[in-house]
């Protein structure tokens, strides 16, 4: 859209910008420009694709279409992952009066928007939230097993959600920008729920209006719902039932120690019971390296997944998590022992220095394996 002043062409500011987290998602790019195209002809709107760097040549394909599209717009992400950044960073790319944030494999609908547009421009609404229909029990559009993960996920969500809402874990949502900006230093990148995020962290109650749609089934492309997305939800409930004071990965690193603990205990147990020539010392070595090498993997995988180590570069990263977590054991131990020799009770000097340990480790972790990239 444009418009003639003093004899110059002069672009419409858009009013809506939609935020489009991708990873992976080429052959969906077109036929969403299209579609909202069409939904949104009369509305002045741009589309903001934030990508991941993905290998399939998201990017390109959004580039091509934005030289010829002043209405579309790439942010590419190189050495950061997740949605819930990426939508931040979307949102906060914008200047418009209000910002939607929808998936880019077509399972949401486009015209849907125009609902959308018409409720949060209506006296006092901040927040839009297009809810998914159901039939009977389930999600419309969900596997009995994903819409049963997603329910479960919601009724967890109200442990830190204090507003009434039918379905925060809708990735499908419009909202003024000045709620995201006011919002925006405390919500958490990692993670994929940023709705969720936005209703637990925003200070001042909020005026919601919600409306339904069906949820499409996806036409290319793969889900990228996994495991992964579960440990980053128990992460971010964590983050909030603290009252934001200890970060997601901390705990995304924790819950990979817990897990360590069961891995070294099953291998000693395992070593003790068939290899009983070997000795408890020798056990207790082989389970702390498998442990170490689990927890190693895991965080490459899971807590720091978009810093992760590839290839050759694994080798050196494990020799240094070995070493920090090596000088993490002798930090913890020695100030248990400080504590414990000054009269306290031994779970309070173990707890002190399991504490100090895991922080220190996380640290050096986040420091010298899983450095931040440029």
């Amino acid at each position: 859209m444009s418009m003639h002043q003093g004899g110059e062409k002069m672009a419409i500011a858009p009013e809506l910008s939609i935020i489009v987290p991708v990873f992976n998602e080429a052959a969906n790019v077109g036929p969403l420009v299209t579609l909202v195209a069409a939904a949104l002809e009369d509305d002045a709107w741009e589309l903001i694709f934030v990508d991941d760097n993905s290998p399939d040549g998201t990017a390109d394909r959004v580039k091509a279409i934005a030289a010829t599209d002043p209405r579309v717009r790439c942010i590419r992400r190189v050495g950061r992952r997740g949605l819930s950044g990426a939508s931040i960073e979307g949102m906060l790319s914008s200047s418009a009066r209000y910002v939607a944030v929808m998936d880019g494999d077509l399972q949401h609908d486009e015209r849907v928007l125009v609902r959308m547009l018409a409720l949060i421009r209506g006296q006092g609404t901040d927040l839009v939230i297009a809810t998914r229909e159901r039939d009977g029990n389930a999600i419309t559009g969900l596997s009995g097993q994903r819409s049963l993960v997603s329910d479960f996920g919601r009724f967890l969500s109200r442990l830190v959600i204090k507003a009434d809402v039918k379905d925060p874990m809708s990735g499908f949502f419009m909202v003024r920008r000045e709620v995201v900006e006011a919002a925006a230093p405390k919500l958490a990148t990692e993670g994929f729920k940023i709705l969720a995020d936005l209703l637990a962290t925003t200070d001042r109650p909020l005026v919601i209006r919600e409306t339904p749609y069906v949820f499409r089934e996806r036409q290319h492309g793969e889900s990228k719902l996994d495991a992964r997305v579960a440990f980053d939800y128990l992460g971010f409930l964590l983050h909030h039932l603290t009252g934001r004071l200890v970060p997601v990965r901390f705990f995304l690193f924790g819950l990979v120690g817990a897990s360590g603990v069961v891995v070294h205990l099953g291998v000693l147990k395992t070593v003790l019971a068939m290899l009983p020539a070997f000795g408890f010392d020798i056990a207790q070595t082989s389970a702390t390296f498998v442990a170490m090498f689990s927890n190693f993997l895991l965080n490459n995988g899971l807590t720091y997944r978009d810093r992760r180590l590839v290839g050759w570069s694994l080798v050196p990263g494990f020799l240094i998590f070995a070493l920090s977590c090596s000088v993490g054991v002798i930090a913890n131990v020695g100030l248990a022992r400080i504590i414990f020799s000054e009269g306290q009770q031994w779970w309070v000097a173990g707890l002190a220095g399991a504490l100090t340990g895991a922080v220190f480790n996380y640290v050096t972790s986040g420091l010298l394996v899983w450095r931040k990239k440029s």
